[in-house]
């Protein structure tokens, strides 16, 4: 049987940096970023079901959240100002996304590759889900930004700046993600002594 290399450039997804552009004082990798995002997707669809009528299903999320970088197991993490640089940056970048999406779905066997490309191919995924998996990306980088904050690194100073617009703009949307921000976004820069009081 043919091998496939696809698990192989999942797994190589904790070698590649995010923020590689900047002074981190806590390294983070895509693989912990997908691990987060599929986390906060798969709360925030518990919470449009459970408090908002939302008939989404939270394991889809959750799965989504974690293919959601794969394009950059071929291309590293794009800083976010990079990539929107310039609206023709932007569109360049994109199809590059697609094209390293669709060679990782190339490398599954044929078989597999019809149930995969929906989670895969980002243009291929639902938009209500893709939507939800958005949202979880910009929560997980505020919670990120808010924590290099509380070590007084201003690294993040315009990063955060930039994010509460992005999240302002999904609370006065999708009245899920303002719940999850009163129930767990405090909490998450809290010291341990604090969540072991907490708790």
């Amino acid at each position: 049987m043919k091998q496939s290399t696809f698990m192989a450039w999942i797994t190589r997804m904790p070698l590649l940096k995010r923020w590689a552009l900047m002074h981190c004082f806590q390294e983070e990798n895509v693989s912990e970023h997908c691990h987060q995002v599929a986390v906060i997707a798969h709360l925030l669809v518990v919470i449009k079901n459970k408090r908002f009528n939302g008939k989404l299903d939270p394991q889809k999320a959750a799965t989504l959240a974690l293919y959601h970088e794969v394009s950059e197991t071929k291309l590293q993490d794009m800083n976010s100002n990079t990539k929107y640089h310039s609206p023709e940056f932007t569109l360049a970048f994109k199809k590059l996304e697609d094209l390293a999406e669709k060679e990782c779905l190339a490398t599954l066997p044929e078989d597999l590759r019809e149930e995969m490309a929906p989670l895969i191919v980002q243009s291929q995924v639902d938009p209500e889900y893709k939507a939800i998996v958005k949202a979880a990306d910009i929560l997980q980088a505020y919670v990120k930004t808010a924590n290099e904050l509380r070590f007084s690194n201003d690294e993040f100073c315009h990063v955060k700046d930039n994010l509460d617009a992005k999240l302002a703009e999904l609370i006065a949307t999708m009245p899920e993600v303002k719940c999850f921000v009163d129930i767990f976004l405090k909490s998450c820069t809290s010291t341990l002594d604090k969540l072991s009081q907490t708790n």
